[in-house]
């Protein structure tokens, strides 16, 4: 039966040897750990940035972390050479001995300095400061394993963020400048066109989101929900305000290289609108002197308002003020057809007198036309109808009432003829 200690029963040789090829590889295992951390990317940067905020709080702790790691490391490696000594004095060990180890590698022989813990876990019974407190292997490792995790988690945070955002960053920034310069060549400038000043202020945001992920990493890294990573929504706001402004400066530009084209247009549709208005002016007077009628519409004269807008328009395009020009030129667009449209009513209306006068004489003459084909043109009435028809349509100024009333009265009696004639019945001419 094993002998028992202070630190439970003594361990055999066998057990002696099993654990320290445990503790050997185990410290080969913490030593690699410590030096990937201590060689780590993240570690290196940290230690020689300047850090605010969350970061820097964060690493303060992370950095009194590492420290106590390496510290400890020094224990581990203190007790694993004790022990292998204390094992290699001879190949039986004594009970001694065995003693000695089993409070070494199972009991708590195992001594760390005495100072604060990073992670808080020390009791209200623990050592003061300055004081070496005993512990266990198992322990030790149990504090190492936190502290490794807690610095590793701050560590690849810090590297994962600044991997992932300044370098994007840049990239936006240098595209932000490319249409920066697109942007003032169409004239778009800060306090001059509303995307003016959002790129400004895009520049500005860019610069101080920057600097933010560069002095304070760790504020951009998001750990929940998982998975974890980079806390990119800033960045992806800012690209898509960027594309919002690229579209907006585009619409500038395609109105730049499609000025002269809607310029000429809006001329042409201007000079035929007034052009309409002239003929419905002249067309308005011969209307009053050859038809007798009291409701010819005026005729308005040109639209000023506008060729004082196509003279702006004109301006801005010789200024390269693009971003006045488009909602300029759209509106006035809009006019010019509506103006063109009005003026050719206006002459439509003007000239309808005229257009039901040449209606009435085209009908007259059909139907004296078809008086001939009936064999009726010596007709006495239809005869008189007609001349009284005819002097009505081509006097001036014409009686339009009258003269339909004429042609109607003529119709209606190549009508009565035509159908007496079929019948063979005399027809009676008396007067009418």
């Amino acid at each position: 039966m094993a002998l028992a200690g202070a630190s439970g029963p003594v361990m055999g040789r066998e057990d002696v040897d099993r654990a320290l090829e445990r503790l050997g590889v185990e410290h080969e295992a913490v030593e690699s750990s410590l030096l990937a951390l201590q060689d780590h990317s993240g570690r290196r940067l940290l230690e020689g940035a300047e850090l605010t905020g969350v970061t820097r709080e964060r690493w303060e702790r992370t950095d009194s972390a590492i420290t106590a790691l390496w510290e400890h490391f020094d224990v581990l490696t203190e007790t694993l050479e004790t022990a292998r000594r204390l094992r290699g004095r001879r190949r039986w060990p004594t009970q001694t001995d065995l003693s000695a180890l089993t409070a070494l590698l199972r009991g708590d022989g195992v001594t760390v300095p005495g100072r604060p813990v990073p992670d808080g876990e020390r009791s209200l019974t623990a050592p003061p400061a300055g004081h070496g407190e005993a512990t266990s292997l198992r322990e030790l490792l149990r504090r190492m394993n936190a502290w490794y995790t807690q610095a590793m988690e701050t560590v690849a945070a810090a590297d994962s963020v600044w991997s992932a955002l300044p370098a994007r960053i840049d990239l936006l920034s240098a595209e932000v400048g490319r249409v920066r310069s697109l942007a003032h060549s169409v004239g778009v400038r800060p306090g001059s066109h509303p995307s003016g000043d959002d790129l400004e202020q895009l520049v500005a945001e860019l610069t101080e989101l920057r600097g933010r992920t560069v002095s304070d990493p760790l504020a951009f890294w998001r750990s929940a929900p998982p998975p974890a990573g980079p806390d990119t929504t800033r960045y992806e706001d800012a690209g898509r305000r960027l594309e919002d402004i690229r579209r907006e400066v585009e619409a500038v530009l395609h109105v730049r290289d499609d000025a002269e084209h809607r310029l000429k247009r809006l001329r042409d549709v201007l000079s035929r609108a007034d052009r309409t208005l002239t003929e419905a002016r002249s067309a308005r007077v011969e209307v009053l002197s050859k038809i007798l009628a009291s409701d010819v519409p005026a005729v308005s004269g040109a639209a000023t308002a506008l060729h004082e807008q196509l003279a702006a328009a004109e301006e801005f395009t010789r200024s390269a003020q693009w971003h006045r020009l488009s909602p300029l030129l759209d509106g006035l667009e809009r006019h010019a057809d509506e103006e063109l449209l009005r003026a050719r009513d206006s002459l439509t209306a003007v000239t309808a007198p005229l257009a039901i006068r040449a209606e009435l004489r085209g009908r007259l003459d059909a139907y004296r036309a078809k008086v001939a084909r009936l064999g009726l043109a010596e007709d006495p009435l239809l005869i008189e109808r007609h001349d009284q028809a005819r002097r009505l349509l081509w006097s001036a100024p014409c009686d339009l009432g009258a003269a339909e009333r004429a042609v109607q009265r003529y119709q209606q009696a190549v009508a009565e003829s035509g159908t007496q004639g079929a019948q063979g019945a005399p027809a009676d001419r008396g007067p009418r």
